[in-house]
């Protein structure tokens, strides 16, 4: 009787997070490998990558799915000699909790006069400045995957009104959806605060821009329109963000991302007195929960199963 052939091993290549977490999870299951041995390494059959080497994924003759170890595939799709099998993007329900929180938190922070407040702090002033109830304030959320999907969710449980725009027409219950170029202008006008969790594409790369910022509402309870981004840096030009800023089309400005990461010391989003900077933080991936949800998507494969949450490639998500 023929022995039953070892299981293939899964490539492990990660930059910009911590890899141990990762690899004594994933081998637990498997055999985890952080280099190819040898240009073509013939007993992979899996990888799970973020922000990997360039290339290192091409010689690879038997690799059959690539995992992002993130929510975002622009890293992958990067890679001119990407090979042609899945790749499979995370979801998970822990990634979405914590960016529900941080766009709850933020959207709540501009809302309640955070900004405003903090600097009275600093000069021992007692004000309390106008504050509009939740329901006369819009919520705008760029990108109604499932990360939109649950951020407008919460935020119309805390009595907001939210309008999403997406490329493609969505109906999300209690939101007010608008979606491809005509519906833009309309989203925009009708929107207190902005947040972004679009995907990075080559048509979305630095849609965040000047023109968009200056066609938010402006006439509204908050005094002036404010944006929260939580998705790509490259969604935004960050010269147009100051720009608006400085020039009043802009109230405020909340940014987990930003073209150039870290963001450079010398940054004047860094010191902006109207500007809130967290270093890519809000919804950080956590092996203890993807890992047992990739190695079920590898045995579920192994028995023949269709993979989930699958990228298209010519979408870019």
């Amino acid at each position: 009787m023929r022995e039953k052939p070892a299981a293939g091993r899964i490539l492990l290549s990660i930059t910009g997070m911590y890899p141990q977490r990762w690899y004594e999870m994933l081998s637990k299951a498997r055999s985890v490998v952080l280099e190819p041995e040898g240009e073509e390494d013939p007993t992979i059959e899996y990888a799970v990558v973020w922000k990997q080497k360039r290339g290192v994924l091409k010689r690879l003759p038997n690799l059959k799915v690539i995992f992002s170890a993130g929510a975002g595939v622009d890293h992958l799709l990067a890679d001119a000699e990407l090979p042609d099998v899945p790749i499979v993007r995370v979801v998970a329900e822990n990634l979405a909790q914590h960016m529900v929180e941080y766009i709850s938190w933020r959207v709540l922070d501009h809302h309640r006069q955070g900004i405003t407040y903090r600097a009275q702090q600093a000069q021992k002033i007692w004000h309390e400045p106008p504050q509009p109830p939740a329901n006369e304030v819009s919520v705008g959320i760029m990108g109604l995957g499932e990360l939109g999907g649950a951020a407008a969710k919460a935020l119309l449980a805390l009595g907001f009104k939210v309008n999403g725009w997406s490329r493609r027409e969505k109906r999300v219950e209690g939101v007010s959806t608008f979606h491809g170029r005509d519906g833009l202008t309309p989203f925009l006008n009708a929107t207190d605060i902005l947040v972004v969790l679009l995907p990075l594409t080559s048509v979305t790369e630095g849609v965040v821009d000047f023109s968009v910022l200056e066609r938010l509402r402006r006439d509204g309870r908050l005094g002036g329109p404010c944006l929260v981004n939580a998705g790509r840096g490259r969604l935004q030009k960050e010269a147009d963000i100051l720009r608006a800023l400085d020039e009043g089309v802009l109230k405020e400005a909340s940014l987990d991302v930003f073209e150039q990461e870290p963001l450079d010391p010398k940054s004047p989003l860094w010191t902006h007195p109207r500007v809130f900077v967290t270093p890519h933080a809000a919804a950080t991936s956590d092996a203890t929960h993807l890992v047992p949800l990739m190695l079920e998507q590898i045995e579920a494969f192994e028995r023949g199963e269709p993979l989930k949450n699958v990228v298209d490639r010519a979408a870019g998500y």
